[in-house]
């Protein structure tokens, strides 16, 4: 057990700042809500629309960058510090191919959106913000592939606080352009749009910098940029990218089909389903940094030859995660209505959200055990099966559950219990994946 502990409190280590890191960026959109809300109810709606579809494409980005993550790890544990510049040059190039096919596919579906069934007035407010958005995609994509090469050489701190730095920018150009404050025009929701384009760009070539004249990194920045791609790698992040932005998308778009049942229930259902989502969206930033920080360091470790240090990685790793949900799932059972009313005040809102954050309590343990486990996983550049995992158990299993539960028996919390049920079989079962592919190595001592 001492070596679990070991490697457990080096894994949080890197966990740390990647964990602050993803939750500055949900500050970020929950700032973005805050600010465009004191605009006005419209634009506040065209912006969680065009949110909304954006994230589809975002989170199908950032699962192809995953790759580079697990290969630069994979490289850096070999001692490989060529290796480690090719994959961040091929993973660049991947990210920069995604973002603009992305761009052009928003592009087209901005001239669409009328078609996806929203008010005409709720459509001609997000359309100038979502092309913006849709605009801010290539370097958002871009950024993540840098953050991924730096956090994979032990450098997580660099690329966080830059995060940081990219929310303070953010709310700043959001309070001149959105109200029109320093002698800039009024440009409402667009301003919050053109905000979010140049925080993004920002962060970008800032990491691109501090990066490339970050002297301990020098021996693991690409030699060149412009020589010919090889097909081979590409092959490759394709092969660990394709999968992981199935499990990712997978999982988003079962929690929006939840949130269409919700809405089939009625609006008390919906307003107190976001609620809940919102909260369990903020603790679930804790096992995704965990999850990426083990996957990173099973990876290495591999690439080190040292494959006894799998399962001490792997259980570290879901222990904490298991620790941290278990404190939030706590506090969701013990405070759930206090933490609703601190939302709205509509009593009936607030006694549903409240005991939809009971049943969160308990599928808190079950959202760290799935993600962290996905990570450990994709370290181990095992995909496929996982990914057939997730689809089965939410696919075929949860939403199934939760319409006949939710919609068919009107009970918003029957929805929430399936979601349990499908988060509890996909941690189960990617556990067990990882007991299996690791089979064979030494057990922690």
């Amino acid at each position: 057990m001492s070596r679990v502990f070991s490697e457990a409190r080096v894994t949080l280590l890197l966990a740390v700042p990647i964990i602050l890191g993803q939750v500055s960026q949900m500050l970020m959109g929950a700032i973005d809500s805050l600010m465009i809300g004191q605009v006005g109810t419209v634009p506040l709606a065209a912006s969680a629309f065009a949110g909304s579809v954006f994230a589809f494409f975002y989170v199908s980005g950032l699962g192809l960058c995953f790759p580079v993550a697990v290969l630069v790890s994979r490289a850096h544990g070999a001692g490989q510090s060529k290796e480690c510049g090719e994959w961040l040059r091929h993973g660049l190039a991947l990210a920069a191919f995604t973002g603009i096919v992305a761009l052009i596919a928003m592009e087209i579906l901005g001239t669409q959106l009328g078609r996806l069934g929203q008010p005409p007035e709720v459509v001609a407010a997000a359309q100038p913000f979502f092309l913006l958005i849709a605009a801010s995609l290539l370097p958002a994509l871009a950024f993540q592939a840098l953050r991924q090469f730096a956090e994979s050489l032990g450098r997580p701190w660099l690329p966080m606080g830059i995060m940081m730095g990219g929310v303070l920018l953010n709310v700043g150009l959001n309070w001149i352009l959105i109200y029109g404050r320093c002698g800039a025009p009024a440009l409402g929701l667009a301003g919050a749009g053109v905000a979010t384009l140049t925080a993004r760009c920002v962060d970008l070539l800032v990491l691109w910098l501090c990066l490339r004249t970050h002297e301990p990194l020098r021996p693991c920045w690409p030699a060149h940029w412009w020589g010919r791609l090889e097909w081979a790698r590409v092959q490759e992040l394709l092969r660990i990218g394709v999968p992981a932005a199935g499990q990712l998308v997978f999982e988003v778009g079962a929690f929006t089909v939840a949130a269409w049942m919700m809405g089939r229930i009625g609006t008390v259902a919906l307003a107190a389903h976001q609620i809940a989502l919102s909260c369990a969206g903020m603790t679930f930033m804790f096992p995704l940094g965990l999850s990426m920080a083990s996957g990173m360091r099973v990876s290495q470790a591999l690439g080190a030859g040292r494959r006894e240090w799998v399962r001490p990685i792997g259980y570290g790793a879901l222990g904490m995660a298991f620790v941290v949900m278990g404190v939030f799932g706590t506090i969701f059972w013990m405070a759930g209505p206090v933490i609703a009313r601190s939302f709205v005040d509509d009593d009936a809102v607030v006694k549903l959200a409240g005991q939809l954050l009971a049943v969160a309590a308990l599928f808190q343990l079950f959202d760290g055990g799935q993600v962290v486990g996905a990570g450990l996983l994709r370290g181990l550049s095992d995909m496929k099966v996982p990914t057939a995992i997730t689809f089965v158990a939410y696919w075929c299993f949860m939403l199934p559950v939760a319409y006949w539960l939710g919609v068919v028996g009107h009970s918003p919390v029957g929805v929430w219990k399936a979601l349990a049920i499908g988060l509890a079989c996909s941690a189960v079962l990617l556990a067990w994946r990882f007991l299996w592919g690791t089979r064979g190595t030494t057990n922690p001592r």
